[in-house]
């Protein structure tokens, strides 16, 4: 077949053999036999000149398409044979999607490469995926379980609170924790010591109404969704204030609040493999250059 396209295309079995590495006899042997097998003629030739039948014209493109198609089965076949990329899995925390998302993009650079598949998950939807080996590593804030291996942290300022768009206090240039007495302030349910949550509690003035959301609060911009029906008021991290915009909410600035969330790189040191590794260099370099 090979041969039939290729004298075709020069018209001459010389050059054919030529590009094929072949003897002109051996082209002419080739043509002979598939013009046999099909019983038709595909040449018209001469002493001096070759030229394509009417049925050669007619099957040209029909030999060019099996040959395109037999090159393309051959280098998927090469493919699929050949070992593929390592990939890891990452669950990462609604706030850490942009470090996610750039740590994903330096691993595609290394060489070689290191595939990554990303999973948007809350802190407790996370930490399950580690214990059972869905993910090979998550980015979570603190406290981290006991038993996990961590590194990259670093830390997230809440440096404001995110009231209504009709609440008097977004005409406020800022705001004390201390003076939202008579306020309503959302909260989560898990109030670990130490973390966040915890701290703000305990800077809120007593007695206090709180919001209590149920478990953690993971998606701070579906959280929004509470303040804007007047369910209560939300201490908001700083990637958030910089990313969402909203006609229903205003982020007025905390005074003298210091408030900061912490997130690491959280993983099981029973399933260290070189990939991981690599996610974890990966996620450090990523944090030293944002």
């Amino acid at each position: 077949m090979r041969c039939f396209v290729l004298v075709a295309r020069h018209l001459g079995f010389s050059r054919a053999a030529a590009e094929l590495r072949m003897s002109q006899p051996a082209v002419s042997q080739a043509v002979g036999r598939l013009e046999r097998s099909l019983g038709v003629r595909l040449f018209d030739r001469n002493s001096r000149e070759v030229g394509l039948s009417t049925v050669g014209k007619a099957l040209l493109p029909y030999a060019e398409a099996m040959l395109e198609s037999a090159a393309a089965f051959a280098e998927e076949a090469a493919r699929l044979a050949a070992p593929g990329e390592p990939v890891v899995r990452l669950a990462y925390a609604p706030l850490a999607g942009t470090l996610a998302a750039r740590t994903a993009r330096r691993l595609a650079r290394r060489r070689p490469p290191v595939g990554v598949e990303l999973r948007q998950a809350g802190w407790r939807a996370a930490t399950t995926a580690l214990a059972a080996g869905e993910v090979t590593a998550a980015v979570i804030g603190a406290p981290f379980p006991r038993g996990l291996a961590t590194a990259a942290r670093f830390q997230v300022a809440v440096g404001h609170l995110a009231v209504p768009a009709d609440d008097p206090l977004a005409r406020l240039p800022e705001v004390r924790l201390d003076r939202l007495g008579r306020h309503r302030v959302i909260l989560p349910r898990d109030r670990p010591p130490g973390g966040v949550w915890a701290r703000l509690a305990a800077l809120l003035p007593r007695p206090h109404r709180h919001h209590v959301v149920p478990g953690g609060i993971d998606d701070f911009a579906a959280a929004l969704d509470l303040v804007a029906a007047g369910n209560g008021l939300l201490a908001a991290p700083d990637p958030l204030v910089r990313t969402v915009r909203r006609d229903d909410v205003r982020f007025v600035p905390l005074d003298g609040a210091d408030l900061r969330m912490t997130y690491g790189l959280a993983w099981s040191p029973e399933r260290v493999s070189p990939e991981l590794m690599a996610l974890v260099q990966a996620v450090q370099e990523t944090l030293w250059t944002r």
